[in-house]
């Protein structure tokens, strides 16, 4: 199984209007299962847990393999929601492991 790891920074998350943007994040992550067949499991939540060292918002999705991991990649539901968060979001961060 491959783990596909995502964390965001959002430059106003304290605010209503972050949370907001937050909440709308999670809600497209979410609107993609059952959606991108390739998925097995997802995540997305933002942080409960604030400070210098922590980021806004993460994401968790289960793959078969790399080869799922791909088909997320180019499927247009996930371009949609992938356009939309980096409207929204000031850094991203990822990392994609085995287990």
């Amino acid at each position: 199984m491959l783990k596909h790891v995502v964390s965001w920074k959002v430059a106003d998350a304290a605010s209503p209007e972050g949370q907001q943007k937050i909440a709308s994040i999670v809600a497209g992550l979410e609107s993609l299962v059952g959606v991108v067949p390739s998925i097995r499991a997802l995540s997305a939540g933002p942080t409960v847990v604030t400070g210098p060292n922590h980021w806004d918002l993460a994401l968790i999705v289960d793959f078969d393999d790399e080869v799922g991991l791909e088909a997320y990649q180019v499927h247009p539901e996930h371009q949609k929601v992938g356009a939309f968060i980096r409207s929204q979001v000031t850094a991203q961060a990822s990392v994609d492991f085995l287990v």
